[in-house]
């Protein structure tokens, strides 16, 4: 089990104040080795977290509101809420976080217990330089044929804070503005992300994407 591994939320506060190598989870004794990569060409993902459990809970969803947990990881690439909520969810079977950041075309691999009832996938991470878009796969199945299973992701807006492209309030750079919000006229709701438009500081032609941002590979290990 991964739940340990808490305490590597610290990266969340320090990789917006410099770019990190991406790094790979360490392999336990885990049945599903999970291969995020990043296929936008402008945006860093923060630390993707990975959590494997059963349908009778989720994460996020799209068309509800945000938590204050995936609010935080949307807006300010700080997933220790997110991750301490894990921890005390008895639905969930195991979860884990990168050790850093995730750059334009690279992946990184971790791997995840699950088995029984607890054979739900989801993963996130923040497009860094946004006011509040992430990646995010819900809930998706992994048990049955085949034994790898390949996602394409799209980038959602968590709806907790206005897409003003403003850099006051974003925490990726050029910008390096974590933990300033812009909440006044922010959706409310989950829903796929319209990319970046030019409107003020971010520069489309540097940042923005088409979905799908990330491609998410599952093979199961053992059965």
């Amino acid at each position: 089990m991964n739940r340990n591994r808490i305490l590597l939320t610290v990266i969340a506060a320090t990789l917006l104040l410099a770019v990190l190598p991406v790094s790979v989870g360490a392999q336990g004794s885990a049945n599903y080795r999970v291969t995020v990569t990043n296929l936008t060409s402008g945006q860093i993902i923060s630390p993707p977290v990975v959590v494997t459990h059963s349908d009778n809970t989720y994460i996020f969803r799209a068309g509800e509101a945000a938590s204050s947990q995936v609010a935080a990881l949307a807006e300010d690439a700080d997933s220790s809420g997110l991750l301490t909520a894990l921890a005390g969810n008895p639905q969930v079977a195991d979860f884990d976080i990168a050790e850093g950041p995730l750059l334009p075309g690279a992946s990184v691999t971790l791997y995840l217990d699950g088995a029984g009832p607890w054979t739900r996938l989801t993963a996130l991470g923040m497009l860094v330089t946004t006011n509040d878009a992430f990646f995010g796969l819900d809930s998706a199945e992994l048990s049955g044929r085949p034994r790898s299973k390949v996602f394409s992701v799209p980038a959602y807006d968590a709806g907790s804070e206005v897409n003003s492209e403003s850099c006051t309030y974003i925490p990726g750079p050029p910008c390096g503005n974590g933990g300033v919000r812009d909440t006044d006229g922010a959706e409310g709701f989950v829903h796929v992300h319209s990319g970046i438009h030019g409107i003020a500081d971010l520069v489309p032609e540097a940042h923005d994407w088409r979905n799908p941002v990330a491609r998410i590979t599952v093979e199961r290990v053992f059965d």
